[in-house]
């Protein structure tokens, strides 16, 4: 019951991640004028953007599947750990919170935002407890990354990537640790 529980959860987090990540890179070739670089990744679900429906939708199945993957993992009993449940829980919370309220809703996006740039990189650093080495190594260093650009992000500091290239940095290796994870979980 427990390895059912594990495969679920784990293609949740899969499939979530991954629809994501290909979603925002068709929002951001079909956006006109769009740079990685330059525009945050929020403009593409701005309520007046060509590509709002399809991002925020995204983001929110992607939030959905997180939680939905805590779920199964708490139910079946097969991850009780309540500091990684709980960093998982909050990111995708956050996830779904940046759908919900677009950029055009200020203070409740940036929560939002905060909360899945943060927890997101926090789970990925929990979650070493529960896979065997390499992948336990390599979800502590995406989460490290994660948290180094976030702060850099917070601070200002683009290493020349601009300020959505910094933002990607945030993003980028907890959605590839996502996808490491939920297949470590489905192989279980």
């Amino acid at each position: 019951m427990g390895e059912a529980g594990n495969r679920v959860a784990g293609a949740l987090m899969f499939v979530g991640a991954a629809q994501f990540a290909l979603f925002m890179l068709i929002a951001e070739c079909i956006y006109p004028n769009y740079s990685v670089s330059k525009n945050y990744i929020s403009e593409l679900g701005a309520l007046q953007a060509p590509t709002a429906f399809m991002f925020n939708a995204s983001i929110i199945v992607l939030g959905l599947t997180a939680i939905a993957a805590v779920y199964f993992l708490w139910r079946r009993k097969t991850i009780t750990n309540k500091v990684f449940l709980g960093f998982l829980a909050l990111c995708g919370i956050g996830c779904a919170g940046v759908g919900i309220f677009p950029m055009d809703f200020q203070l409740p996006h940036a929560i939002a935002a905060i909360l899945a740039f943060v927890f997101g990189a926090l789970a990925a650093i929990a979650s070493y407890k529960f896979q065997g080495a390499p992948a336990s190594y390599f979800s502590v260093v995406l989460g490290i990354v994660s948290l180094i650009a976030f702060v850099s992000f917070v601070l200002r500091i683009d290493f020349g990537l601009g300020i959505g290239g910094i933002e990607r940095m945030i993003s980028y290796p907890t959605l590839l640790w996502a996808m490491m994870f939920g297949g470590y979980l489905m192989k279980e």
